[in-house]
């Protein structure tokens, strides 16, 4: 029996749309009362996912930032990570050669030079909004993780630039194909998750993890089961081909799979595609 499920967010638990559907909402209820500890781990700011959950009635252990915080059902804070400052300073105050907007993420907000309203797009649900700022005015503590977003070619280029420069003093990571995010080194959803179970007394062994990015890959490679989107980044599951693949998250995937689990756990799963 799994005692914890951990849920990606975009590109997983979400619609396209980035809304949550209807049978995803009931299954997370379903889940709930178990009882199976829920647990949502993404790259989305802390205030923003307590807004959410808030909206939608559920409680869940949340792990935001790619790992860099992690919350209780109270809002408690049990962990957090920052960048070193050299590292944040020198992120935000050397010019790269590339056109990738750049966003930090601090506890009090989403913070960016670049006012675009295609930015908001995926946090209409939540109307979570970035706060405009010369980013070389920010403090060099403080921040959890530094985003680039661009295309994705254009990403790939930035990458052995910031290899290069940091070494082994940062983590990359693609938390999207637009989306390239810089965190303190170690600090990932998987951690992150090892982290609060043990807290918990619960076992990784006995979770669920449920992702398609590769900011998720530690995450669903250190659970009992962990479990790839049909529509997940294909570099994702180049690098974990063990893991089960299920459908799209346009279907609502990851209920079909727990509506499965709950139900007809005895019988050979199929993917609705």
């Amino acid at each position: 029996m799994y005692r914890l499920a951990a849920f990606d967010m975009d590109g997983t638990l979400l619609l396209p749309d980035h809304t949550l559907g209807d049978k995803t909402l009931s299954t997370l209820r379903q889940l709930a009362e178990k009882p199976v500890t829920l647990t949502f781990a993404t790259g989305r700011h802390y205030l923003e996912m307590k807004d959410i959950l808030a909206n939608i009635g559920l409680d869940g252990y949340l792990i935001t930032g790619n790992g860099t915080r992690i919350h209780d059902l109270s809002g408690h804070r049990l962990h957090a990570s920052d960048l070193p400052e050299d590292c944040a300073h020198e992120l935000l105050h050397t010019s790269w050669d590339t056109p990738a907007s750049v966003h930090v993420f601090r506890d009090d907000g989403w913070f960016t030079s670049l006012d675009d309203p295609d930015l908001l797009i995926p946090h209409q649900f939540s109307g979570f909004r970035y706060q405009l700022q010369d980013l070389r005015l920010l403090p060099d503590s403080g921040n959890s993780k530094v985003c680039f977003c661009a295309p994705h070619n254009v990403l790939l280029s930035l990458v052995p630039q910031l290899e290069a420069h940091f070494g082994p003093r940062i983590d990359l990571c693609f938390s999207a194909m637009d989306c390239l995010d810089v965190q303190p080194a170690g600090s990932n959803k998987g951690s992150a998750l090892a982290l609060l179970t043990e807290g918990l007394g619960i076992n990784m062994s006995e979770c669920m993890a449920f992702g398609d990015a590769m900011n998720d890959k530690e995450m669903l490679e250190g659970v009992g089961m962990g479990l790839i989107m049909g529509n997940a980044l294909p570099v994702l599951k180049e690098k974990s081909p063990h893991l089960q693949i299920i459908g799209h998250c346009r279907h609502q995937a990851v209920s079909h799979f727990l509506q499965h689990w709950l139900h007809t756990p005895n019988l050979t799963y199929s993917p609705e595609y």
